[in-house]
This record gives structure tokens, sequence and C-alpha cells, in this order.
């Protein structure tokens, strides 16, 4: 009975909150493939919840499914890796790093990105400084040159109350928003003296 709640309780993180990190290894670097990503993860999810309900009401063992390890910070940041790397390379606070990243609001909407169609773009910040917000900062800290991670930064790491808005009033991020980002780590260097 307790191997039934907890497929079912899968299935439903599946279906709900599937779309918050890419569980096939697919590239989601574009908005298209991101958002079809989603439709197609939820589809797909709810396909096999309703073929493993079958297999489940009828006796039938199934095989586990992996879900990605979801690692979480101190200050409330969640991420899993959806590339890993081989590379024993961490970079250090005071390092110069090269990122690629996409940044999206919960709703799948991307507001920023280092590279776009036919681009490959990186930013380069120095690690610990307030050049990106805490977040980032805390994500690639924790990452291995090489790495891909998708994140879930809270408000209290990304732009908190104040959000990024116009002096219109017009918001791009809106105060107290959850910010989700796609980083590669591409290099880390030793600053220059």
């Amino acid at each position: 009975m307790l191997y039934k709640i907890s497929l079912v309780c899968f299935m439903i993180f599946l279906i709900r909150g599937g779309d918050a990190f890419s569980i096939d290894g697919r590239n989601n670097s574009d908005r298209r493939s991101f958002l079809s990503n989603v439709v197609s993860t939820s589809t797909a999810s709810a396909t096999a919840a309703a073929g493993l309900m079958s297999f489940v009401g009828a006796g039938l063992s199934m095989p586990a499914v992996a879900a990605p390890e979801i690692f979480t910070l101190k200050s409330g940041i969640k991420y899993a890796i959806t590339k890993p790397s081989e590379k024993d390379q961490y970079p250090q606070v005071g390092d110069i790093v090269a990122v690629e990243y996409t940044g999206y609001l919960v709703n799948g909407q991307i507001f920023d990105a280092t590279h776009s169609e036919g681009k490959k773009n990186a930013l380069l910040f120095k690690l610990g400084s307030t050049a990106v917000i805490p977040g980032l900062n805390e994500v690639v800290a924790n990452m291995r040159v090489g790495e891909k991670v998708q994140a879930i930064i809270p408000p209290s790491m990304a732009f908190g109350d104040d959000g990024v808005c116009l002096e219109n009033g017009e918001c791009l991020i809106k105060p107290g928003s959850t910010l989700v980002y796609d980083v590669l780590l591409k290099k880390t260097s030793i600053p220059p003296p």
C-alpha cells in the first residue's frame, strides 16, 4: 500500500511540478523548447500516470523511475544537476567565472539570457561580487566547471521586495518573485594581480 501511495505522490509531482526541472536531460536553452518541454512533459506525465495507475491497480510492479537529486542550500536555493561534469575544479570566491544562463519567471517566461539563437556569449563576473544576484553567486560557487544546473532562487536571494521595475511602475520582475535559472559554468580562473 505504501508503494502505491509513493508512486501516486511521485506521479502528482511529475504532473503538477515536473516543469520546474528538466528530468529528461534535453537542452531547454530557449523559450520555445522550454515551453514545448513543459507541455510535452506534463502530457507525457499524465499519460504515464494513467498507465502506471492501471499497473498499480492490477497489482503489477513497475521499475523505479529515477528523478534528479534536488539539493537545498542553507539560503533556501534548490537546484538539480542537469549535466554532470567529471572535472574536479570548483571556483573560489574572488575567481573570475564564465557562465551561460537563462533566467525564467516561475511561469516559464524568459527575462534574461546570455545567449540567443545562433550566439554563444558568456557572462564574466568576479565570484562573490555584486555584479549578479546573491543567488546566482551561491549557485555558481557550488558548481564544478562544465556542470549545468537548474536552480530555483527564492526572492530573498534574487531581487527581493524591490523586483525590477520601471519608473512608471511596470515590472519586468515583480517584487517577491521566485526565479528559475539554467546555468552552465564554462570556466573559472584566478584574477590577475
